[in-house]
């Protein structure tokens, strides 16, 4: 793929795709559910590309910082299964849901054990083995997030967070329905805190950008040269991006995108291809789904106009 990095006006690329977007910025709905995240201005949008060779491309919003919301739930993930390893499985599945992405409904028919590591009930699993297995857990989270990005400066918006805390009624929910099947360890109220602690983060796009590296890199990020997960296990979380990254609409995304990617209700959309790049794109507005409106139609667009996917 190094051919591409000569070929492709990166910078061309996206800022015509900043520009194509623009009629979809009013179209999307902010995540008011959580009360802070309703306070941000749906009509903006950013973009920013970090090729693993160390160049980079941005336009638009790419520093303005917003809530990460689910994007971190990768973190979290590459953390529990550096620790676990495969034992991991034994805990949550390798599923695309095909229901919300806080369904306890599944939750229930399959006993316990959620479908995929990304959807919220999977989250908060993960976040238990992590609390689980680790001392002083969300400090040495933020700590890991901020390696990955490059950005020492990266910390918590407390206002979301207590937002969270306050309105995360479902979430709780989910955690007392897991522990009462034996899959939740550790104080219940101590996994939430983890979970809506590393959601809260503030990143802009080029922080999630270059936190993504390792990802297309096999497991180890080509800036640091750190190796944070061997090249099986980036292979699978990069599959699980893909099929269950985008909550129920994975098979859309897939399928118009072709990318692995993790969207968050903050509006951001981290993705990569595997080899040559990983991408961030931001625009609160949101689809029916979750996912970022403006940013969806983005990643496809980036695609279509360079010609490359996984596929």
């Amino acid at each position: 793929m190094s051919r591409f990095n000569s070929e492709i006006n990166w910078q061309s690329v996206i800022d015509e795709i900043a520009e194509e977007v623009q009629p979809l910025l009013s179209e999307g709905k902010v995540a008011d559910y959580i009360p802070e995240l309703g306070k941000v201005e749906g009509s903006q949008f950013g973009i920013a590309v970090h090729l693993i060779n160390g160049d980079k491309f941005e336009t638009g919003s790419a520093n303005e910082k917003f809530s990460v919301q689910s994007i971190s739930k990768v973190f979290s993930l590459t953390k529990a299964f550096s620790i676990l390893k495969d034992d991991l499985w034994k805990r949550v599945g390798k599923e695309p849901s095909g229901n919300p992405f806080n369904s306890l409904v599944q939750l229930e028919h399959e006993n316990g054990k959620p479908r995929n590591p990304f959807i919220n009930a999977g989250a908060v699993v993960i976040a238990d083995c992590v609390v689980t297995n680790t001392d002083n857990s969300l400090p040495e989270m933020i700590n890991f997030i901020r390696e990955l990005s490059g950005n020492k400066t990266i910390k918590m918006n407390d206002a979301v967070f207590q937002s969270e805390k306050q309105f995360g009624h479902r979430n709780a929910a989910l955690a007392h329905f897991m522990k009462s099947y034996g899959n939740i360890d550790s104080d219940v109220d101590e996994v939430l805190d983890f979970y809506f602690g590393h959601c809260s983060l503030s990143m802009n796009c080029n922080d999630i950008a270059r936190a993504f590296l390792f990802l297309a890199n096999h497991g180890v990020h080509p800036i640091n040269n750190r190796k944070y997960l061997t090249p099986s296990q980036a292979k699978r979380i990069n599959s699980l991006l893909l099929t269950c990254g985008t909550y129920d609409a994975a098979g859309d995304f897939a399928f118009r995108v072709g990318m692995p990617g993790k969207s968050g209700v903050g509006g951001g959309i981290a993705a990569i291809i595997p080899g040559l790049l990983s991408m961030c794109v931001w625009s609160p507005g949101l689809d029916k789904y979750g996912n970022s409106l403006a940013g969806v139609k983005a990643l496809e667009l980036f695609t279509t106009k360079t010609g490359i996917s996984i596929f």
